[in-house]
Parts: structure tokens; C-alpha cells; sequence
């Protein structure tokens, strides 16, 4: 791995153990200047650590970051101004403004941009004058995010930007980001939403136990399950002594790969198909052949959760 001028972000070998846990475990990572980069994982994963140690704010074990072509044990004090960080929670004073708080974010930088134009880039114009402490999740983020761009960075940190937020917030997150990625800046995210991640990042790192398990940009991902179709069912075990078994499945037209995912409940497959008009109805009449009977059928298009259950057999989130 080389540190790169068109890197905005370099990682080799990284570690870091809080007592008996080990957070991350030598992972590697390049992230192209101009390129919003995703770490997808479950919670407890390792994404926070490793994006805090990549914002300077918590020191590695071992391993080398190169954030910028900089390191932080040489040049801090430049990079400070180079970057912009939304933390996964951002403490604000609440007795101050919307209006005050930018622009006490914008006194810690020596050039940055108009403390107006990002309260109206963030859509808190009508919240100009009102205290931190009376708006609401959504506005608090947006808020966040004001703070983070003010500085005018060149490489933007989001530690998990939406999360706890209801949908039309999110939406307005996400329109944001893409806002300052089209200016062509470098962002490095964390998330455990698919769709967040499928939305906003030209790459995405799978990331489990503090490793990266799966990495590229998520049409990649989600054609290496090898059908762009998930079908789901579940089979009663009440009638008939026929079974089905992995190689039936992957008989069917139409089936990339079959997957067993237990028998707690019923007995539950999963299939990747890449023609599901094709695939239901010979799937439906093998098992009426074999007098097996359905309790559920669901069929969706494959996502980065599907690739992540697929890689480690558990979901992205504990629903």
C-alpha cells in the first residue's frame, strides 16, 4: 500500500484493543480523493474506533494512517484545518444560537466558508436565531453537519450521520451529503443502513470484528451473491415426508445460489435467482411435487444486508 497523493486516506495493518476486546484487527483500507467511502457493519464492529483513529481523536495500537498525505503525529495542526468531523454524537451548548454556534465553529478556522450560506445550505434559515436546545433530532444533525463543513474541508468524516432519525430526516442528511460530494471532496462514512450506504458511497467496506470482510462498490457487492433477486420461504412441518435439500434448489431455473437458514421455525431457505418471473413458479411446483407446503414466501432485490448475511450468516441489525 502506498501513500499516494490521490489518496485521501491510507490505512495499513491498524489495531486497537480496549482490554480485552479488540476492536480492530489489522485492517487495511484506501480511500481515493473525491471518493465518498462507506464502513458498513453491524454495531460494535469496529467502525467508530477506526474512523476515531483516522480523525486523530484516538490513538492506534499499531498500524500506519496517512489522512491527506499527513500524518498526526507531524502535522496535526494542518490537518485540523484540512478536515471536517461529525461525531455519532455531537454535543452542542444549548443555550447558544443556530447562528452562534456556526460561527463559533467557523472562528476555529483560518479560511472556511460563510457562516450565512451554510445555515442556508443546511436549511436552518428559519432557525437562524433560535437556541440549540429547542430544535429537534433532525435539526440538531443538520446542525452538526453546518459544523463540520464550515471550515470548507477537503475530507469530511460522518460517524453514523442519521441515525435515530425518522425518514424525511434522513432524506435531508442524505441530500446534503450529496451536495458537498458533488463538489468533489473526499467523505469517509460509517452505517448500518444498506440503503444509506447504497445511496451515498462509490465504495463500501464490509466491515466485522474489526476486519474488513468485503470490499467494493455496491453493485459489486450485491453481484457477488449471484442474482439480483432474493426469494425467502419458509415450509411448514406438518404435511407430507418429502424434504428439499441444497443441490435440488440449485436446480431450479433460474437459482445462483441456495442457502439453509434453519429449521427453528419452520424449515427457512433462501435462494439468489437472476430471473424471479422464472424461478417462483418452478420453485412452487417442485415442492407441490414433493407435497411440501409453504407458511411463508417473500421475495425482494438483493442488498448489501443480503451480502452481509450472506458473508456471516447474521443480520446488520439486531431488529
Amino acid at each position: 500500500m502506498t501513500n499516494s497523493p490521490t489518496l485521501a486516506v491510507s490505512v495499513r495493518g491498524l489495531r486497537k484493543r480496549y482490554a480485552d476486546v479488540v476492536a480492530v484487527d489489522g485492517l487495511d483500507l484506501e480511500i481515493a480523493a473525491g471518493e465518498c467511502f462507506g464502513l458498513l457493519g453491524p454495531n460494535g464492529a469496529g467502525k467508530t474506533t477506526t474512523i476515531e483513529i483516522c480523525e486523530g481523536l484516538t490513538p492506534a495500537d499499531a498500524g500506519e494512517v496517512v489522512v491527506l498525505g499527513r500524518t498526526w503525529t507531524t502535522d496535526e495542526s494542518e490537518l485540523r484545518e484540512r478536515l471536517g468531523i461529525q461525531l455519532q454524537e455531537t454535543q452542542l451548548a444549548e443555550k447558544l444560537t443556530v447562528y452562534e454556534t456556526v460561527r463559533l465553529f467557523r472562528s476555529f478556522y483560518t479560511r472556511g466558508r460563510s457562516v450565512e450560506d451554510v445555515i442556508r445550505l443546511v436549511q436552518l434559515d428559519e432557525k437562524r436565531d433560535g437556541r440549540v436546545g429547542k430544535l429537534s433530532g433532525g435539526q440538531k444533525q443538520r446542525l452538526a453537519l453546518a459544523c463540520a463543513i464550515v471550515g470548507d474541508p477537503e475530507l469530511l468524516f460522518l460517524d453514523e450521520p442519521t441515525t435515530g432519525l425518522d425518514p424525511q430526516s434522513r432524506r435531508q442528511i442524505w441530500e446534503l451529503v450529496e451536495e458537498f460530494k458533488a463538489t468533489g471532496r473526499s467523505i469517509l462514512l460509517t452505517t448500518h443502513y444498506m440503503d444509506e450506504a447504497e445511496r451515498l458511497c462509490d465504495r463500501v467496506a464490509i466491515v466485522d470484528h474489526g476486519r474488513v470482510i468485503a470490499l467494493g462498490t455496491p453493485r459489486e457487492l450485491i453481484a457477488s451473491l449471484g442474482g439480483d433477486q432474493v426469494v425467502e420461504f419458509v415450509l411448514s412441518h406438518v404435511v407430507g415426508d418429502g424434504h428439499v435439500s441444497e443441490d435440488v434448489l440449485h436446480r431450479l431455473e433460474g437459482v445462483r445460489a441456495a442457502r439453509h437458514l434453519g429449521s427453528d421455525n419452520g424449515d427457512a431457505w433462501e435462494l439468489h435467482v437472476s430471473e424471479l418471473h422464472r424461478t417462483v413458479p418452478v420453485l412452487l411446483a417442485e415442492l407441490a411435487r414433493r407435497d411440501l407446503h409453504l407458511a411463508e414466501l417473500r421475495t425482494h432485490s438483493a442488498t448489501l444486508e443480503d451480502v452481509f448475511v450472506h458473508l456471516t450468516g447474521r443480520q446488520l441489525r439486531d431488529e
